[in-house]
């Protein structure tokens, strides 16, 4: 297998560590809530913390990297997140488990995750990316199946501090894989500014940060909520409420590998992200006439084929407003706006599911009208930068 190939299946393991591990919160989101008593909009701050800090320290481990610090980094993010693991398997309070499982996993998994990415791009040159990114991507879906099959197989049997024990030994296995291996190119970069203030005289780029804002606000709600939800208002077992979860993250392996080829060959990823987005959105509002579990997986399976192909295309379409000099910039401009969508969405969710009695009507059009109003943004945007090239 060629070096390259090597650096792919690498960077999937630790997209399995990282978002992974932050896309099955739903384990514990249903968990908190009903064996610690605590509020959910309460408990999503806990998963929504992880996102926001994944996408705001990749900012500054991006730039780690490129000062050729990688190993540095990916130690230490490797490091906090089998410390985080460890040490959520023994809180009992809510500020605890912020700390453990929001903030130390959070940094964590933000050393990781940019670097990741960037690393797998050196070695392959703009035209053949989209297929090893995607495979990079879909490391989040496999963790996102395995760390729920933990949960189901060992939460009732073994307990909580156990299972999340067990977890953080999977963790600790993926660094031990990962960290002899891992081989950054040399590179010869330049330092470029945090900002760049050409990007905000550009309506194309303004509209596109505005849309992936409010699509990313509404993105996240069903993974945090579909296991209470089948558990609340379907009355499912436990059991199957973690096969939900597993369901929704497994469909996402497709969604990523088909939605990044038709980015790659046919389309862009700009073309395909608006509509992957605007049917999520549509899924989210047909979410309102689930009445049975039958229907439910149904549903589950078609919303985390599209939401995961939303999830790998959009740091490609922010590629789209940018050259290969201000790239980095840009796209870390982008990460850093749509953090604070990932920080809020859930609880706003979760707020509004307690608001209205434990019923969901009300955080399902939520989420589902803030992603048609995104998806609208971007194809704003995208006629906006057709505009400007005519």
């Amino acid at each position: 297998m060629s070096p390259a190939w090597i650096q792919v299946i690498l960077s999937h393991l630790i997209n399995f560590n990282a978002f992974g591990y932050m896309l099955s919160f739903g384990i514990f989101q249903h968990f908190y809530t009903q064996t610690l008593a605590f509020e959910p909009s309460a408990v999503s701050w806990i998963g929504t913390t992880q996102l926001f800090l994944n996408f705001t320290v990749g900012v500054f481990s991006g730039r780690m990297m490129d000062a050729g610090l990688y190993k540095y980094t990916l130690f230490t993010g490797l490091s906090l997140q089998i410390f985080g693991a460890f040490t959520t398997s023994i809180c009992t309070k809510y500020y605890q488990l912020f700390l453990a499982q929001g903030i130390c996993n959070g940094i964590g998994n933000g050393l990781l995750f940019c670097p990741a990415v960037a690393l797998v791009s050196t070695y392959f040159p703009p035209g053949k990316r989209a297929i090893p990114l995607s495979i990079v991507a879909c490391g989040g879906a496999t963790g996102g199946m395995v760390f729920p099959a933990i949960a189901q197989s060992l939460l009732y049997r073994v307990g909580f501090s156990w299972t999340v024990r067990i977890m953080g030994f999977v963790m600790l296995a993926v660094a031990i894989t990962v960290l002899p291996f891992s081989r950054p190119r040399p590179q010869t970069r330049t330092a470029q500014p945090w900002i760049d203030e050409t990007a905000l005289e550009e309506p194309p780029y303004i509209l596109f940060c505005i849309g992936i804002f409010f699509c990313l606000w509404g993105l996240f709600f069903a993974y945090y909520y579909v296991r209470a939800y089948g558990q609340e208002i379907l009355h499912t077992t436990n059991s199957t409420s973690f096969t939900l979860l597993l369901v929704i993250n497994a469909s996402g392996i497709p969604g990523r590998m088909i939605s990044g080829l038709l980015a790659d060959r046919y389309f862009g990823p700009l073309n395909v992200i608006i509509p992957f987005m605007a049917i999520a959105g549509l899924l989210l509002y047909c979410w309102i006439a689930i009445t049975s579990i039958a229907s439910f997986y149904v549903w589950v399976a078609v919303y985390g084929f599209f939401a995961g192909g939303c999830q790998s295309l959009f740091q490609a379409s922010a590629s789209s407003f940018a050259t290969p000099a201000n790239a980095g910039v840009r796209i870390g401009m982008v990460c850093t706006i749509v953090s604070f969508a990932c920080l809020s969405g859930p609880p706003i969710g979760g707020k509004l599911v307690e608001d209205a009695g434990g019923t969901y009507l009300q955080a399902q059009i939520f989420g589902a009208t803030v992603l048609i109003t995104g998806a609208g943004f971007l194809l704003a945007a995208r006629l906006a930068q057709r505009k400007e090239v005519t």
